[in-house]
């Protein structure tokens, strides 16, 4: 039942926000203005708190929601990373559709669990 590659994708999301979040404290702090800095810690956090749902789904052996988890990573977060990295604007237009595959993946893991 558990599916293997959404843990060991979310086992390497949890190790990708923890180098993230490091970096944007220490490698960060003197370059980007404070708002920069809050906006690629805010995309740190999100993937971390993602990765572990990846986890979660790959352990309930719901491959679709993890799948839906990983691109809410990459649109969520990569577009907060490079927003806050950029500083191009646009880029804080798609962080949205993001947040909305995360919505749709934490829903489809619930009614996963429920019909386990």
């Amino acid at each position: 039942m558990t599916d293997r590659i959404i843990v060991a994708l979310g086992a390497l999301n949890g190790a990708i926000a923890v180098g993230a979040g490091a970096f944007g404290a220490h490698g960060l702090k003197d370059r980007l203005d404070a708002r920069a800095l809050e906006v690629f810690e805010t995309a740190a956090r999100y993937q971390m708190y993602h990765a572990l749902a990846m986890v979660l789904a790959g352990l309930l052996g719901a491959r679709l929601p993890g799948v839906v988890f990983q691109v809410g990573i990459v649109v969520f977060s990569g577009s907060l990373y490079a927003l806050s990295l950029s500083g191009v604007k646009g880029l804080g237009a798609i962080t949205p559709l993001g947040g909305l595959a995360f919505l749709v993946a934490w829903g489809w893991l619930a009614l996963t669990a429920l019909r386990s």
